[in-house]
């Protein structure tokens, strides 16, 4: 007689069949993230969507597309901020842009941009130091509620105390105050900051390379893949480098444990930015 599973080790079968159905019918490849991090965020659905079991929640995704967006916004939403780590914006500013300003255009891409927070970030800085006008920035998500917000630029008002600081932070050289309007308790960022923002639907799980860019900024992305999806993402990014581009990752993330981790050199250290060897 066969001995019932423990209900930990079900909800594990159950979890891999949901993520299954979920590439399956909708094509969103979810199956190489993290595993504690997609658990603890499909249990989270589950409770607040108002199912008893991860197979619940799986018979209502194949049978209500409905259901698909609230599911991604619990799989993708990332939580960010204006100029968040405010060191890694001053060593762009200080140290990224000098050989930038030897480009007659840019290009950069904001890999995984969530609601915008960093997108805007990146322009802001960049107008404040003169190189908004030649360059096209490229946000990206697979997440189609995400880069709605990211569009709209709309912020709750108590956030904006906390990106201030940020933009101070980081060596800005105006008022944030400059860039919004503030009514009936939220912001909404200036449209001109959108001018040359590109936003698209890329998946770097699925997805190829995008163009030949001279910065990519992902952050706090590839903590949630595991091993070979991240080889999978830096393979990515490093095809999709200029020759002596740069590549910013977040605090906690690093290259060193790829194999294509041979193709940049430090350039920042501390504040994970690396820059593509000329030879690569």
């Amino acid at each position: 007689m066969t001995s019932a599973l423990p209900s930990e080790k079900v909800e594990d079968i159950e979890i891999r069949l949901l993520l299954e159905a979920l590439f399956l019918k909708y094509h969103y490849d979810f199956r190489n993230y993290a595993t504690a991090s997609i658990k603890r965020r499909l249990r989270q659905a589950r409770i607040q969507l108002g199912y008893p079991t991860i197979s619940a929640l799986q018979d209502a995704l194949l049978h209500n597309s409905d259901m698909l967006p609230s599911l991604l916004g619990y799989l993708t939403v990332q939580v960010s901020e204006m100029f968040r780590d405010p060191g890694y914006f001053r060593a762009i500013r200080e140290k990224v842009v000098p050989h930038l300003r030897t480009y007659p255009s840019l290009k950069i891409w904001i890999a995984g941009c969530s609601e915008g927070e960093e997108l805007y970030s990146m322009v802001i800085l960049f107008r404040e130091e003169g190189l908004e006008d030649r360059t096209i920035f490229y946000a990206t998500d697979i997440n189609h509620r995400a880069l709605g917000a990211a569009e709209a630029g709309i912020y709750p008002l108590d956030r904006i105390q906390l990106f201030t600081e940020n933009h101070r932070r980081s060596g800005g050289k105006s008022s944030l105050s400059d860039y919004y309007q503030a009514a009936y308790g939220r912001v909404a960022f200036d449209k001109s900051l959108r001018s040359n923002v590109v936003f698209s639907d890329h998946s770097l799980v699925t997805d190829a390379v995008f163009a030949e860019m001279h910065l990519i900024s992902c952050r706090n992305v590839m903590i949630y893949f595991d091993r070979d999806l991240q080889n999978r993402a830096l393979g990515l990014f490093d095809d999709s480098l200029a020759r002596k581009g740069f590549l910013g990752l977040g605090a906690k993330e690093s290259i060193r444990f790829s194999p294509r981790g041979a193709s940049f050199a430090d350039f920042v250290r501390e504040e994970k930015i690396y820059q593509k060897r000329a030879d690569a």
